[in-house]
């Protein structure tokens, strides 16, 4: 009898953090590579939340808090819930987490039985179907596609719902599409949820705060608020605050799910670390200016890189309305012969030709259930981000289709 267990032999390991690690490794060995595999923002964290975190330190904040999360942080976000999205909640009703990651694995090992099934839109985050598996459920894609500008549409979701659905997750803006959902297409999801009193909404809004130009952020539990008793809303200052490493993510919902959540984290991690909570209270409730020079970076970044791939022969891409992501198709390459002779097959393929021979880093979207993309962040600089797209270009040229 081997030591792991048959559980997570179903589990693949996140392809982000593979390739990641990849580039890493090849960098170390004196290569230049670019990383666009990484949804990490490329700014500093705030001054005034890190000064916060230092006041934290030496007021002695640095032992154990509350499972749930200190009591000033559960406020804040119920201030930030209020504030941003009209949504009530009492302190009780929130719990925070070591990032919004584990707050997602937290409610599904507290809510699904063997056999439950959770349904999610594809292209997905690389972690659902995964961290369904590890709580015991049963992953179910629906797949959506470019033309609808990758939403789910209300028939997909009717015909994958069954007695054995306990979740829907949702995800906007997504990764890795980029796609936002509007108020119309949440309130079209709601009228077929309403169907199904027994299937709960988990809402991923961790990139609430990077929408661009005329798309604007809605959430389910305020769009439609009688299924507010059976919605989780998931949220984290990791990305829109320059926050990844501080690790602090929080949900607020029906009071049963959170306590069982909190049960499942007291057994686990107990809570993130005090000192990021103080600096996330800051973060809350502090000056917010910074977000909308954040938003214009980004947006900058994503006409300049979506332009710059569109310009490429077989590549082609939507502008998406938010997040830090485009999602590339690249069918079209598939079949051709790079110059040392292989065939490109899959996207993986073409993800790792482009890191040996372009020095890019990249996912390819077989890791977000969708073969025949790749995502590329466009959470760097402008001339990292133009150096990039100049040597996929270039790479690109080098291939040859298999017949010709």
């Amino acid at each position: 009898m081997g030591i792991l267990s048959t559980k997570l032999a179903a589990v693949k390991p996140s392809q982000t953090k593979a390739m990641t690690a990849l580039a890493a490794s090849l960098r170390s060995q004196g290569r230049r590579i670019i990383t666009l595999s990484q949804g990490e923002p490329d700014f500093e964290t705030p001054v005034n939340i890190k000064q916060a975190a230092i006041a934290a330190i030496e007021a002695g904040h640095t032992k154990y808090t509350a499972v749930a999360g200190i009591e000033e942080l559960r406020e804040a976000i119920v201030t930030k819930f209020q504030r941003e999205n009209g949504l009530n909640f009492t302190a009780d009703q929130i719990t925070v987490g070591c990032g919004a990651k584990q707050l997602l694995f937290n409610a599904l090992v507290a809510s699904l039985d063997e056999g439950d099934e959770v349904v999610f839109a594809t292209p997905c985050w690389v972690s659902y179907p995964e961290m369904i598996k590890l709580a015991g459920g049963i992953p179910i894609a629906m797949a959506t596609h470019i033309d609808d500008g990758f939403i789910l549409q209300p028939d997909t979701l009717r015909k994958a719902l069954t007695l054995r659905t306990k979740w829907l997750m949702l995800n906007s803006p997504s990764n890795p599409t980029g796609a936002v959902y509007t108020r119309k297409d949440l309130e079209a999801l709601a009228e077929v949820l309403r169907d199904y009193p027994d299937v709960w909404v988990l809402s991923d809004d961790i990139y609430e705060h990077l929408v661009y130009g005329d798309a604007e952020f809605a959430t389910l539990a305020a769009v439609a608020p009688d299924l507010a008793p059976r919605t989780l809303t998931v949220n984290g200052v990791s990305k829109a605050y320059a926050m990844t490493g501080w690790r602090v993510g929080y949900a607020a919902g029906p009071l049963e799910l959170i306590k069982a959540m909190n049960t499942v984290q007291g057994q686990s991690t107990s809570h993130t670390s005090s000192i990021s909570q103080f600096a996330a209270v800051e973060a809350l409730l502090g000056d917010q200016g910074f977000l909308v020079d954040f938003r214009r970076a980004f947006q900058a970044r994503r006409d300049l890189v979506v332009g710059l791939l569109n310009a490429i022969p077989g590549l082609e891409c939507r502008t998406p309305d938010g997040a830090f992501y485009v999602f590339v198709a690249c069918q079209k390459l598939l079949g051709s012969k790079t110059p040392n002779g292989q065939h490109l097959e899959t996207d993986m393929d073409f993800a790792m030709y482009l890191l040996e021979e372009a020095g890019v880093a990249i996912v390819p979207g077989s890791g977000f259930l969708a073969d025949g993309f790749i995502r590329i962040s466009y959470a760097a600089s402008e001339d990292e981000l133009t150096k990039a797209c100049a040597a996929i270009s270039e790479a690109v040229q080098k291939l040859s289709l298999a017949h010709a």
